[in-house]
């Protein structure tokens, strides 16, 4: 597993190496489900990077990633969760805001996860029977804080329409951020900047966090409390375990 988990740190950053490479040139922008769910050439063309560097290394493992249809069941054998640029209207608009991120499952128990803020060079890795760092530091396990001394995150749609009560669990709070990206957001989350983040999003956007959460304290839970399905866009949270029935009196 350390193997794998070297070679998975080394890839990712390849990736965002050549994200950062291909930036300059004109990207070819194509809506996917509506005018706001985008993709680019680079989002394929780094996909295909990764699928081709693990399919190298380990030719019997298999792949589940956002563009293309790659989709293979996290419970069926050793499998790679790939979202290759994860915020890519932040890609497109700003940037900057935009992770690469990797997820390896073994007959559905996660190994470990790793999100690569791609401009900002820190890259958080761990998870299973490896701890949590953001770069070469080491992250902790979550530390009780009284709601009026955090911030949380949230899809800005949900935030605004108040789903499952999550502008009622905000008024509790210092307040909301909105960084347009799961990846990032989650980051956050581990390292203490965010309490809890809150969206509506695919196996590829919470896999690498669900995992190193559970390392550090946090769940990744449907809003009525369930586990994942790992199959379809859902809307999930991203909480402190122990803040979880707390937080479950906002967000019916």
């Amino acid at each position: 597993m350390e193997t794998k988990f070297t070679f998975a740190k080394t890839l990712i950053r390849e990736a965002g190496s050549f994200i950062r490479s291909e930036m300059t040139e004109n990207l070819k922008i194509e809506e996917k489900t509506r005018f706001d769910d985008l993709v680019t050439n680079l989002d394929k063309n780094a996909q295909e990077l990764l699928i081709a560097k693990i399919k190298t290394a380990y030719p019997e493992d298999n792949v589940m990633a956002e563009e293309n249809g790659v989709r293979h069941p996290i419970t069926d054998g050793h499998v790679w969760i790939l979202d290759p640029i994860d915020g890519t209207v932040n890609f497109i608009v700003q940037r900057e805001n935009f992770a690469v991120m990797i997820a390896y499952y073994e007959d559905g128990v996660g190994r470990f996860g790793l999100i690569y803020d791609v401009m900002n060079d820190v890259l958080y890795a761990g998870g299973g029977r490896f701890d949590v760092y953001a770069n070469d530091k080491k992250l902790f396990s979550y530390r009780d804080k009284p709601f009026n001394r955090c911030l949380i995150g949230a899809n800005s749609s949900m935030y605004a329409e108040n789903i499952h009560g999550i502008r009622d669990l905000s008024r509790q709070t210092l307040g909301v951020r909105v960084y347009g990206g799961a990846g990032i957001s989650m980051s956050h989350v581990m390292s203490g900047r965010l309490l809890a983040y809150f969206s509506y999003i695919q196996p590829w956007d919470y896999a690498a966090a669900f995992i190193m959460g559970e390392k550090l304290g946090y769940r990744l839970l449907t809003l009525d409390g369930q586990k994942p399905d790992f199959k379809s866009r859902q809307m999930v949270m991203f909480v402190p375990e122990q803040k979880l029935k707390a937080i479950q009196q906002f967000i019916k």
